[in-house]
């Protein structure tokens, strides 16, 4: 937390993390966070949770509306998260299927794989629930830029069916930090620009399935 403020790259972040604050949804009032790792092994996961819990003091979010998951956690990190820190495990593999319910939320899911985005999109697959929810995470247009458009409409449908309603900002980059956070964007979906799609986007709901990908660690 101390490197963090001290290198300046959560003041130069700070401007993007805000987005939430000003969707016309409101504010989140919870987050859900996935994928982060061996915090007590990992030196990245260590900063990306500081990041973490920087996030939810800027956005008041108390932390015990933060709910994690990662099936490489610990019992002593489970344990840590949970009592030393406030934050609250989720009970169960979820594979990013989290419904926001009705409440903005915010989804921390730094370096994650492309099928847990897609999961979470398809469990909230209309114009009035991702409207709701912010993602922070891997750029959806550095997935679109490097990945084939088949094997992307294919694989991911749901990552390839809202990208034209998706605004992005990109963190800043920084030379301490170009492991921990590259590639990471805030990413929300305005409802005006959702309700542009065409019907077509929103009548398939198929839940996905992946056969040959090789990004699901957290699914499996």
């Amino acid at each position: 937390r101390d490197e963090l403020l001290s290198s300046g790259f959560w003041a130069e972040s700070r401007g993007a993390v805000r987005v939430p604050l000003n969707i016309p949804a409101g504010p989140p009032d919870r987050c859900v966070c996935f994928g982060l790792g061996r915090f007590s092994a990992c030196p990245i996961a260590r900063d990306q949770l500081a990041f973490l819990l920087l996030l939810l003091e800027e956005l008041r979010v108390p932390p015990a509306r933060c709910a994690l998951f990662d099936p490489a956690f610990s019992a002593r990190e489970a344990a840590a998260a949970l009592e030393a820190l406030g934050l609250r495990l989720l009970p169960e593999n979820e594979e990013g299927k989290h419904g926001v319910g009705g409440s903005a939320t915010l989804f921390y899911m730094v370096h994650c794989g492309k099928a847990l985005y897609n999961n979470l999109l398809w469990s909230n697959w209309s114009p009035a629930a991702l409207s709701k929810l912010v993602i922070i995470g891997n750029s959806f247009r550095g997935i679109e830029e490097r990945l084939l458009s088949r094997i992307l409409e294919r694989d991911y449908s749901y990552i390839a069916k809202v990208l034209k309603g998706t605004e992005e900002l990109a963190l800043p980059s920084h030379p301490r930090y170009l492991d921990t956070f590259n590639d990471t964007s805030v990413h929300w979906f305005p409802l005006d620009k959702l309700q542009e799609l065409s019907p077509e986007v929103w009548n398939f709901v198929e839940e996905p399935t992946y056969q040959d990908c090789e990004d699901l660690e957290i699914i499996r």
